[in-house]
């Protein structure tokens, strides 16, 4: 079955350096585990390593973009070569002048594809891959180029301050939401912006409407209902660094459990479509879709559905975050699968990752 995202999206460089979704979330929808069968949405593989830390039986990462899996795979190795420090040292989230040497330790467990691919790009480990997609770039343009003329550095330093909700409504009202915010947001993210520097143009293929105008109203819920202090996607978006606030798979605390486990990634090059159309009938159990369903059709959502039915066992999980495109489960497959409502809207208001119009968990019950 041909996946559609691959007939219009570009998957030949590096799109995610990091994964921009909450694997804090993630973890707890899903509930997985020791002993399931996951299958993960590639990405940059933080989010699949988050769901390793729960010892499951087999993580199956798919992609169709071969640097995506290349940036999974190195993450592999590193989890499994490495020491806590170093592992943040050889990813660029601490400073570090010997990246290379760290580079040679994992070389050998990489798979032949992983070596050549990051062979050729020895200047992205030196600066530390978290840095090398064309989202990360995009951010970096947003935070060297942008900001600085909308927003002084003492400014975006008390941004991140921790304040309570009326302090933060207040200092978003008076300091950060000016003039020049507002005509930035409205050109920096917009649909022709974004799609040329940021995401796939394609991305866009399902989204109606203004795409700023309609982030716009998530930054600022990020800004005021969220506490920015703790929010480690705001913090690389404004600063470049994660500084003490680290997305989950890369806390000391989940590290141990991701050394002992990462074993159980098993990598794939091939659509999520294939993949289930060759899987055992009722053999999964949990699913990490990312937000793949931004790239299809209604139509093309719903056939997904269906074979994501066929393999799954009785129980399993479905994770996924709507970004523009407004997806879920078909009507006609309400009795076997359960939205889980109010699990869905506790876990999406406590989101990080602010991006999403939505987070959705649905459970099969048959």
């Amino acid at each position: 079955m041909r996946s559609e995202a691959a007939q219009h999206a570009d998957f030949s460089g590096i799109r995610y350096a990091q994964c921009w979704e909450d694997a804090d979330i993630l973890v707890e929808a899903l509930n997985v585990t020791p002993g399931k069968s996951v299958v993960s949405i590639g990405s940059a593989g933080e989010n699949t390593f988050s769901l390793v830390s729960c010892a499951p039986k087999k993580v199956y990462v798919l992609d169709l973009s071969p640097a995506q899996l290349a940036c999974v795979d190195f993450r592999k190795g590193a989890y499994a070569r490495l020491d806590y420090e170093q592992f943040l040292a050889l990813l660029g989230i601490k400073a570090s002048a010997h990246r290379l040497d760290l580079y040679q330790k994992i070389r050998t467990t990489l798979a032949p594809e992983t070596v050549a691919f990051w062979d050729e790009r020895t200047q992205w480990i030196e600066r530390g891959i978290v840095h090398a997609g064309k989202f990360e770039r995009y951010f970096e343009l947003f935070r060297t180029r942008v900001l600085p003329l909308v927003h002084r550095q003492k400014t975006i330093d008390a941004l991140l301050q921790e304040r309570d909700k009326p302090a933060r409504e207040q200092f978003y009202e008076r300091k950060w939401n000016t003039l020049r915010w507002r005509l930035m947001f409205q050109i920096f993210f917009s649909r022709f912006v974004m799609g040329r520097f940021g995401r796939d143009p394609s991305f866009f293929r399902y989204v109606e409407g203004s795409v700023a105008s309609e982030i716009s109203k998530r930054v600022r819920r990020a800004l005021t209902d969220g506490e920015p202090s703790r929010n480690p996607y705001l913090h690389w978006i404004l600063k470049g660094e994660f500084g003490a606030v680290l997305p989950h798979a890369l806390r000391e605390q989940q590290f141990a459990a991701i050394k002992q486990n990462v074993h159980a990634v098993e990598l794939r090059l091939q659509s999520l479509e294939d993949f289930l159309e060759q899987s055992e009938s009722k053999s999964l159990d949990a699913f990490n879709l990312s937000d793949i369903f931004e790239y299809m059709s209604e139509q093309e959502t719903h056939r997904l559905f269906h074979l994501l039915l066929a393999s799954s066992r009785q129980g399993a999980r479905i994770a996924y975050w709507n970004m523009m495109a407004p997806r879920s489960a078909p009507n006609q497959l309400a009795p076997q699968v359960q939205h889980m409502e109010a699990l869905s809207r506790a876990l999406f208001a406590r989101d990080k990752a602010f991006f999403y119009r939505d987070f959705r968990v649905e459970e099969v019950t048959v």
